[in-house]
């Protein structure tokens, strides 16, 4: 697991993207849950760390996807493919997260370095 930051750095109710290949968003609930998701919507190239977050969905700030922020699934269109879902827990005060080793879904024209 790689250490990402004090938790006292993402307050609840933010997003932060981190920038890796590809991008992933961390996401605090306001009810104090952490998740980590892809962070390109899967129908247009988005970053759901701007989106809104109600409860565990985060809708993309583009054109109104929603993905489960526990299981990566779509649950509104347009989007049709799920988004990675990372591995995150708290230790000694510290965010850790593990990124996936499954093959992530990326809009048409988007690559795993961001070019097309």
């Amino acid at each position: 697991m790689t250490r990402i930051c004090p938790l006292s750095q993402l307050v609840r109710g933010d997003a932060m993207r981190l920038e890796t290949r590809p991008p992933i968003a961390l996401f605090h609930t306001e009810e104090g849950e952490l998740f980590a998701i892809d962070d390109t919507c899967t129908h247009q190239d988005a970053s759901l760390a701007d989106g809104y977050v109600e409860g565990c969905e985060v809708e993309c700030p583009l054109h109104a996807s929603k993905f489960n922020l526990r299981t990566g699934t779509v649950d509104a269109p347009p989007a049709k493919l799920p988004v990675r879902v990372h591995a995150v827990e708290v230790r000694d005060g510290d965010i850790y997260l593990k990124e996936s080793d499954e093959i992530p879904n990326l809009p048409p024209g988007i690559t795993v370095d961001g070019h097309v």
